[in-house]
């Protein structure tokens, strides 16, 4: 599953997206890029980060490696800018890395490389089932490195978390959002994509991604007393969501065709 490394150097922020991720050097001599603890998007950012993302890995998706980054707040001090210093500073404990793919570039549909029609219908599908509002010409948080196609920032997947409410009814609604994906224009079938990546997923699969969620992203709230109370509803609800799928199946195919 996941593996740890430890922050080591903090080599500079990364100022394109909205959270000021970090790009940092750990103790595995690897870089990585990092979506901070402290960040104004918060814990179930990263949360959804780890969940949306390790279910793209495990669909085969080509995703960055994704680890647990352990972050000592002295490693602030490096930083001359004031506000990335104190986001730093709050930011000590375990965040959410990504692997840095060097000179990679953000997919923009014009230009290309064209995806792979059965690579995009897959990217819809898991966003679909995800509830990943977030990957829209707009703002694709797709890369290009080495003329593939790597997904990116899934914080805004799952956002039912925000509130829990109803978690079974919102589990078995379409996702009519999915009309705007950035890939459904170069998809092919998305009920063939179902048929390839639904075997993937099960109970048990999701159940092993949530023990790699950190204690410390799932903070006490009505209904869920502690960790292994959130981890438990997410499995519920991404179960349910697994069954019920034929909903934002049949939404994704009729947007793909239409």
């Amino acid at each position: 599953m996941l593996r740890t490394v430890v922050a080591t150097r903090y080599v500079t922020p990364l100022r394109e997206g909205g959270s000021v991720p970090a790009l940092v050097e750990a103790d595995d001599d690897g870089l990585y890029v990092v979506k901070l603890l402290g960040a104004g998007h918060g814990r179930k950012a990263l949360v959804a980060e780890l969940v949306a993302g390790e279910i793209g890995r495990r669909l085969g998706l080509p995703v960055p490696d994704l680890v647990l980054v352990e972050l000592d707040g002295a490693l602030a001090k490096a930083e001359p800018d004031g506000e990335i210093r104190e986001l730093l500073a709050r930011s000590a404990g375990t965040n959410f890395g990504l692997d840095f793919l060097p000179g990679a570039l953000a997919f923009a549909p014009a230009v290309g490389p064209r995806p792979d029609p059965e690579l995009a219908a897959e990217v819809v599908w898991l966003d679909a089932f995800t509830t990943n509002v977030d990957r829209t010409p707009r703002n694709p948080n797709l890369v290009v490195w080495h003329r593939r196609v790597y997904l990116i920032d899934h914080g805004s997947a799952l956002y039912i978390h925000h509130t829990w409410a109803h978690p079974d009814e919102h589990a078995r609604r379409s996702f009519p959002q999915v009309r705007d994906h950035v890939l459904l224009p170069f998809a092919a079938s998305i009920e063939a994509a179902d048929e390839r990546l639904s075997p993937r997923l099960d109970r048990p699969v999701l159940e092993a991604i949530a023990a790699a969620i950190p204690d410390d992203w799932l903070r006490p709230e009505a209904g869920l007393p502690d960790a292994d109370a959130h981890r438990r509803a997410y499995v519920d609800y991404l179960t349910a969501r697994l069954d019920a799928r034929r909903a934002f199946v049949e939404e994704a195919e009729r947007a793909r065709v239409a």
